[in-house]
């Protein structure tokens, strides 16, 4: 049984006080002598365990002075440094801590305990060991609690730095202590969060990644669920890989970029694409924002436009009218060869040339309907532009 009351142990109590520094030392001894991970550790590290040590003996001393006050031992023994103890070392290397001080403890019961006392010593340093037990995973999962809070929101500036086009070497560093590595490719995801915790978002997305070996930095602002990918050079295999978390409606990918720090266009072109998603009525789910060209050109988006003149009028334009000229008439003629034929005094084989050569060129065929689309919004943005110095 456990003690009674501050006097009923009073020699016992005596004896355990002058052992105390005795008992801290045995414990430090050990842990150097079974433990490689403590030896291996720097002398500061050493010493706030030491630190423990001695004020978990302490603890007992006091509490088998006044029993049943289990609430104080978190206090009185991980108090001395929880955060630096937390950082400094793992939950696993402190339990090893915790039992190994223990154990000194018990072997020197004989020793410590009045005559005739040694049971109840005993049986007081088991449910001390409960108690310091619950203690420890206390301490740790507040400074896991405290820790995710913090890692959330350092990762909600990144992705908001991200998201507006700041960021910048601060910004890598916080990346980086969220665990970033720095990938070669780097892409942006947009769609919408479900409704529900954030966190549970948050966490799916970070598993999916882990599944698919991205790495990610992710969080949910208003109701958009914004991912930045890292590590997969094709950006809609990693919207794909990581699409389950999203709620329904249209999720896009920006295009690949080189880093984080070039993820802003990325971002703005995966933000444009969302929103110019609804034009495109079939549109796959995810989309590449760049399959989105026209519409985005459409809604206003000055960097589709340009993107369109520079990869398609542009490179047809220097390569020759015919090629400009060519596609032009067959869009006109509603895609028939035939058509278009008559209307540039050519044979057939020869529009099927050109327009093999638009492919070659662009990268879009004008066979296909959706990339046919898009070359006219090209064709007729590429004129404009043409023409503004004359206006």
């Amino acid at each position: 049984m456990t003690p009674r009351s501050d006097h009923t142990h009073a020699a016992t109590l005596k004896r355990l006080e002058k052992a105390s520094g005795e008992l801290a030392a045995a414990a430090i001894a050990r842990m150097d002598e079974q433990l490689p991970w403590y030896r291996a550790m720097p002398p500061e590290h050493r010493s706030w365990i030491g630190l423990v040590a001695q004020a978990g003996i302490a603890a007992f001393t006091e509490w088998f002075r006044h029993p049943g006050t289990p609430q104080a031992i978190s206090t009185d023994v991980f108090g001395t440094a929880p955060r630096e103890l937390t950082r400094a070392i793992t939950l696993r290397q402190t339990v090893e801590m915790v039992r190994t001080t223990i154990e000194v403890m018990e072997t020197a019961i004989d020793d410590v305990a009045a005559p005739g006392e040694e049971r109840v010593l005993r049986e007081a340093l088991l449910v001390y060991a409960r108690e310091i037990a619950f203690a420890t995973a206390q301490v740790y999962a507040q400074a896991a609690e405290a820790r995710g809070a913090w890692d959330a929101r350092l990762e909600s500036l990144v992705v908001n730095a991200v998201l507006s086009g700041e960021a910048d070497e601060g910004a890598l560093s916080r990346a980086a202590a969220l665990g970033w590595s720095s990938p070669d490719h780097v892409c942006v995801i947009l769609g919408t969060a479900p409704d529900g915790d954030s966190e549970l978002t948050v966490e799916a997305i970070r598993r999916a990644a882990r599944h698919a070996k991205l790495q990610v930095l992710t969080g949910v602002l208003g109701d958009r669920l914004i991912v930045v990918a890292g590590g997969s050079p094709d950006p809609l295999k990693a919207a794909k890989s990581l699409i389950g978390p999203f709620a329904r409606g249209p999720v896009v990918a920006g295009p690949v970029v080189g880093d984080l720090l070039a993820a802003n266009s990325s971002a703005q072109a995966a933000v444009a694409g969302l929103k110019a998603c609804g034009a495109w009525q079939d549109a796959p789910r995810p989309v590449l924002a760049d399959d989105l060209l026209p519409e985005r050109a459409i809604a206003g988006d000055p960097a589709a436009r340009e993107q369109l003149v520079e990869e398609i009028y542009r490179p047809l334009e220097e390569a020759g009218s015919a090629l400009l000229e060519t596609l032009s008439v067959y869009l006109e003629q509603a895609s028939s060869l035939e058509g278009a034929a008559r209307m540039l005094f050519v044979h057939p084989n020869t529009v099927r040339y050109r327009l093999r050569r638009v492919t070659d060129v662009t990268g879009w065929s004008p066979s296909d309907v959706r990339s046919a689309f898009t070359l006219r919004i090209a064709l007729i943005l590429g004129r404009l532009t043409e023409a503004e110095p004359r206006s």
